[in-house]
């Protein structure tokens, strides 16, 4: 028999917006979910969070993440950081707001 190739496991991929620093090398992620109501049939928001590994300390709040499924890492964390798709705005401080403070 011709051995078969291995599939890649399929791990479950996650986007959503980093709301914490929660410790060193962990996130907290926030993922907004939009779906019917089941009796009323009206449009019911849902949010969930999940506790990120970010192994570089490279995120910050308000970043825009994809995470996936891994081992888990701790009693809460079995996320890890895939990329960073967007940069959150850094406010940028002029030399005379320095000046006043």
């Amino acid at each position: 028999m011709a051995d078969k190739p291995v599939a890649a496991r399929h791990r479950s991929l996650e986007v959503g917006q980093v709301v914490s620093r929660a410790g060193n090398k962990t996130i907290v992620v926030a993922v907004a979910r939009q779906g019917a109501h089941p009796m009323y049939e009206r449009s019911v928001h849902h949010r969930k969070k999940f506790h990120v590994h970010d192994e570089k300390n490279e995120c910050q709040v308000g970043d825009w993440i994809r995470f996936a499924a891994c081992r888990p890492l701790s009693r809460q964390k079995c996320w890890r950081l895939r990329e960073i798709i967007t940069r959150a705005a850094v406010p940028v401080l002029l030399e005379s707001d320095t000046a006043a403070s």
